[in-house]
């Protein structure tokens, strides 16, 4: 008997010790904790059903990824003007629209051929483009004038972005590459500028999409949230925490910016080892492919507005410039599993609508949400 209970408890510690390697490894010490305790608090509180499924596609798209030659780079952009709107208007939402696509074009990528034809894309009715960003050692003066330069060139020279109706300034989305926003990285890597929401306020940025960034240590203690997070002098990573959406309430004060996460969570029907579950972070990718399962999960995430949860918001991320990837989207089925997964899932299910919409489109429907009295 005694040397049952001493085997159990090698077991027990071992097991435990590996779950713990396995969280520092990871960095899920940045999120679990949050994750446990909305995990608790949706089980205990009653779940409003849900009346409205919000689908936003952001790309982190980079066609010179890995220092691609002009030609390579070309090539890449092609794939998606020639194949993107064949498959697209395949599909349509609960009000007959086609998915939307939000291309996060890289300041530093700018190509005006390139650009060009993406606009086309979108003014075609397949998306739209907002603004990605790699940047490393920088300052907030520096950064200040490519994002004031960067979003000029795209209203001007391309017809993207659009202006704020009070203002006039030309107001843009934004994720940060690298996921270190707010210079978030713990040894200050790509970025350099704490205080990073300021200048991004400054310059008209109304959103970001950065997050989720897991397993990344860059990765909020905040998550499956829309909230607003506002910077701190002398600080970085201030989007750590915030002050939650919800019905009715205060739109942004001065120097808050919107963040809207993706769906983060614990995918306990993938397994790595066969016991710990696997992170999904709603990323697409040629090793994580979208599949029923996981579509079902991001519903589950419940990121909504407070006081609206019949209104689910869900942001899934790619970089669907590469070869992999795109191959993954457009050849092996990527984009067939995905739309088709959504529909069968939320399009006209149980009283459910699904509703395709672009960056601003979900912004813009949140923001109406916070209105309703």
């Amino acid at each position: 008997m005694m040397i049952l209970l001493l085997s159990l408890l090698a077991l027990f510690i071992l097991g435990t010790a590996l779950l713990i390697f396995f969280v520092r490894m990871r960095n899920m010490q940045y999120w679990l904790p949050a994750y446990i305790a909305q995990f608790v608090s949706k089980k205990r509180s009653s779940k409003k059903k849900v009346k409205h499924v919000y689908f936003c596609f952001a790309d982190h798209y980079e066609p010179y990824y890995q220092e691609a030659s002009p030609e390579l780079a070309k090539k890449r952009v092609d794939k998606w003007l020639e194949e993107y709107p064949e498959i697209a208007c395949r599909y349509t939402d609960s009000h007959g629209r086609h998915p939307q696509h939000s291309f996060f074009y890289p300041e530093e990528e700018y190509d005006e051929l390139l650009l060009a034809g993406i606009s086309d894309l979108c003014r075609d009715g397949y998306g739209d483009v907002e603004v990605h960003l790699h940047h490393d050692n920088d300052t907030a003066e520096a950064l200040t004038k490519k994002l004031v330069d960067f979003k000029a060139t795209l209203y001007d020279r391309h017809g993207c972005l659009r202006k704020d109706e009070k203002t006039g300034e030309v107001i843009y989305a934004f994720i940060h590459g690298n996921w270190a926003l707010d210079n978030s990285r713990p040894d200050g890597r790509w970025c350099g500028v704490d205080n990073e929401l300021d200048v991004l306020v400054d310059t008209g940025c109304y959103m970001d999409m950065t997050m989720p960034s897991a397993p990344s240590d860059t990765q909020t203690k905040k998550i499956n949230s829309i909230y607003f997070a506002k910077g701190r002098d002398g600080c970085s990573k201030s989007h750590d925490s915030g002050r939650d959406v919800e019905v009715g309430g205060l739109w942004a004060s001065p120097g808050e910016l919107l963040i809207v996460q993706g769906p983060l969570a614990l995918n306990w029907r993938k397994r790595k080892w066969g016991f710990l579950p696997k992170i999904e972070s709603s990323e697409l990718s040629q090793d994580c492919p979208p599949d029923l399962e996981r579509i079902k999960l991001w519903g589950a995430c419940g990121i909504s507005v407070k006081g609206a949860e019949e209104h689910v918001f869900i942001k899934v991320h790619t970089h669907g410039a590469t070869e992999e990837n795109a191959k993954m989207l457009f050849n092996d089925g990527g984009f067939v599993d995905l739309w088709e997964g959504l529909q069968r899932t939320y399009k006209d299910v149980d009283g459910c609508q699904l509703h395709y919409v672009s960056a601003r489109e979900m912004y813009d429907k949140v923001r109406e949400l916070v209105s309703l009295n």
